[in-house]
């Protein structure tokens, strides 16, 4: 596996960003290839949750560090009373079927996550594009934290609002696109060409993700080295062979040791933040 080439990375402009994504030193450069196995359980949603975030992406995004950042949205403001909100959106991005986004793309995702109870936002009067084509959002009351609201990534931004699609029909503007897979059982997917974000993640090669709804059966496909990283409960029979995290004592995943885990790991949902997929590389 290739390592990335520093000079060209700080040429390019990318390495700031790299390294506040990741929360890397320059000591722990991510490198490129690699196919990441991952064994999750049935409950939970967790093969769901993991491979939409590997394929679809956010308005925004909170980074490993906590800060807010960019995503489909490469800027936003509100007026005096953050009542009245303009997000304006990164353009030529590509669906993986080859259609671009479009602000209407996205109206209709928001409106659609709205429906299903995904997001909840009070006093919303309307969705709309400005004259500009920044996505608009009109409120009743002051919403200051809007812009982090929008960056849990269930709220993907999917062709004409589809953001209930199966696993096999995904269709993103993300790093990853669906290879194969079936609901609740498995899913596989492989990394884009020329992603706007692929200087700065998504460095596997290919991303498995498979069901086993037993977790001592997880800890043995582990301890095996049949799947890289296992979600699990506890860390019996795994000690001193693994990484942990969030620690020893509190374990929520075990990762084989040529699994690199990124210095800063999100905590605010299981699986980094289920970004598993463009934060995580084999060492």
């Amino acid at each position: 596996m290739k390592r990335l080439d520093r000079r060209a990375l700080f040429a390019s402009g990318a390495a700031a960003a790299l390294l506040a994504a990741t929360g890397a030193g320059m000591a722990q450069t991510p490198r490129r290839g690699g196919t990441l196995r991952v064994a999750v359980p049935r409950e939970g949603a967790f093969l769901a949750r993991v491979a939409r975030a590997a394929v679809y992406d956010q308005l925004t995004e909170v980074a490993p560090d906590g800060v807010l950042r960019g995503e489909l949205a490469t800027g936003w403001r509100s007026d005096e009373t953050a009542r009245r909100w303009e997000f304006r959106l990164r353009q030529e991005v590509s669906f993986h079927d080859g259609r671009l986004m479009t602000g209407a793309d996205v109206i209709a995702s928001i409106e659609a996550h709205l429906l299903t109870g995904e997001l909840q936002i009070a006093g919303l009067r309307s969705l709309d594009l400005s004259s500009t084509g920044d996505v608009v959002f009109d409120l009743t009351d002051g919403s200051p934290h809007l812009p982090y609201r929008l960056a849990d990534t269930g709220l993907v931004i999917a062709p004409d609002g589809d953001v209930c699609a199966a696993l096999a029909d995904l269709n993103g503007t993300g790093l990853y696109r669906v290879d194969r897979a079936q609901d609740e059982r498995h899913f596989r997917a492989r990394r884009t060409e020329d992603n706007y974000r692929s200087e700065i993640a998504g460095w596997l090669d290919a991303l498995d993700l498979i069901v086993i709804p037993d977790p001592s059966v997880r800890a043995e496909a582990l301890r095996d080295g049949f799947v890289d990283v296992a979600a699990l409960p506890v860390t019996k029979g795994l000690q001193g062979q693994f990484h942990f995290h969030p620690s020893d004592d509190d374990v929520a995943l075990a990762a084989a040791k040529h699994v690199a885990l990124p210095p800063r790991i999100s905590a605010r949902a299981p699986l980094d933040e289920y970004r598993i997929a463009e934060r995580w590389w084999m060492a």
